[in-house]
């Protein structure tokens, strides 16, 4: 059984968190110079790559992004989840626990954070309020209160200093990935990191999630079986962001219900992604399992966190919507007219890199050429996709990022897929689309 979380202050100050960063640096340093010695001494050639990739070193990188929180965490999550398959198995089970709950904050940091933002004496505005956190993770806390008249809450609550360590967390750590070796030289992540800080921003302003937790809401109209908890304004800020709580537990739970029961909130999923993207053109970019959560009273899915909700702009949505009708009818031409018009690939790519690029691409679709209902329970799919991504990215030296707006996108419906497997359902995904094919 694993041991609850330490509460840990947070280092709130950016010398605090660059001291930190610095100490890490300091200690992989000596491991190095200390392992290169070793093995010179016995004869062997040392290889900085093996010297940098040990265990407990990299024990200690996720260690210190778990202390750090904020970007810090959140950077070490995006790279566990999202570049899983270009780590190594023993580095990925390590940067998994950047997917756990983070260590929460004790009383007296949590005392200050909120005297700070909502006034001393917020407690007499409250019936009760838990000082145990219910959830902890990379940009804040959640706790449980019940106001004046009765109505439960959580509130959300933001670890201090976050926001204005962002893009320092952000370059400090990027540059700790760079000299472990942990990704590709040829793949340039600029353009990712510079994403990554205004979603990172954009995640920190509670007042901005509040507004987008209110619109998704209403947008949600048309879905009975899915949950979005209301804001509640006073006792909302930049930094505590105050919504109904809803009663539920881990989607993982949701496999014990019958399967008919799954396949339908797994098809309402799928439905709500298609969607988001084309209708709604509003889309929750973070499928992390934890923004999920069951409701066994009511057979319903309690949808949270919108810090990273996006717009999806104009030509980004009619663009997925002509790749999704090619490929609903088999039409490589128009796949690879629509591909070129997202910027999933250039004409200046080989045929070669472009046919493996489409290919890729059908293979990710299976489940839309797939008469009824789709077995993700028992489907390979994932991991033959990421074997072809592997191929494409090192066999055919593609190493093309495209745009920001798709990669979020494609990370939405991964984690669906995910979560499709994970609960073991057979989903007709034409069926969930069928609105949108035409």
């Amino acid at each position: 059984m694993s041991q609850p979380p330490k509460n840990k202050a947070v280092p709130s100050s950016r010398i605090a968190r660059l001291s930190r960063i610095g100490s890490l640096a300091t200690k992989i340093a000596g491991s190095v110079v200390a392992q290169g010695t070793t093995k010179l001494l016995s004869g062997q050639r040392p290889v900085l790559s093996d010297m940098l990739l040990t265990p407990k070193n990299m024990q200690r990188i996720t260690n210190q992004l778990a202390s750090l929180r904020g970007a810090a965490m959140k950077l070490g999550q995006l790279i566990s989840m999202d570049a899983g398959e270009l780590l190594s198995p023993q580095l990925s089970a390590i940067l998994a626990r950047l997917r756990e709950d983070a260590d929460p904050m004790p009383k007296a940091q949590l005392q200050g954070v909120l005297d700070s933002a909502l006034g001393t004496g917020w407690q007499d505005r409250l019936l009760y309020f838990s000082y145990a956190p219910i959830a902890a993770a990379s940009i804040g806390q959640v706790h449980k209160a019940i106001t004046m008249d009765g109505e439960t809450l959580a509130l959300k609550v933001q670890y201090p200093g976050i926001r204005d360590s962002i893009n320092s967390d952000v370059d400090n750590v990027a540059s700790i990935i760079k000299l472990s070796g942990m990704l590709p030289a040829a793949l340039d992540i600029k353009p990712l990191l510079a994403e990554a800080k205004q979603q990172l921003h954009d995640e920190a302003d509670y007042r901005r999630e509040g507004r987008m937790m209110s619109r998704y809401g209403a947008a949600l109209g048309d879905y009975p079986a899915l949950v979005v908890p209301a804001l509640h304004s006073a006792l909302s800020t930049d930094t505590v962001l105050a919504m109904t709580h809803l009663n539920s537990e881990p989607i993982e739970s949701l496999s014990e219900a019958p399967a008919d029961v799954r396949n339908q909130l797994m098809t309402d999923m799928f439905r709500l992604f298609f969607d988001e993207v084309f209708d709604f053109r509003l889309i929750q970019s973070d499928p992390n399992m934890a923004n999920f959560r069951y409701m066994p009273d009511t057979q319903q899915i309690a949808l949270l966190d919108f810090g990273a909700c996006r717009e999806v702009p104009a030509p980004i949505a009619d663009g997925y919507l002509a790749l999704l009708r090619a490929m609903a009818s088999d039409d490589m031409t128009g796949v690879a007219r629509a591909a070129q018009d997202i910027g999933l690939m250039l004409d200046t790519h080989t045929d070669d890199q472009q046919a493996a690029v489409l290919a890729m691409g059908k293979l990710a679709c299976e489940a839309l050429y797939t008469d009824g209902p789709y077995d993700f329970g028992n489907s390979d799919l994932l991991t033959r996709v990421q074997a072809a991504g592997m191929s494409l990215s090192f066999d055919q030296d593609f190493w093309h990022v495209p745009p920001a707006d798709a990669i979020f996108i494609h990370r939405k419906l991964g984690g669906l897929y995910f979560l499709a497997k994970r609960l073991n359902v057979q989903v007709d995904l034409r069926i969930a689309a069928q609105r949108w094919l035409g």
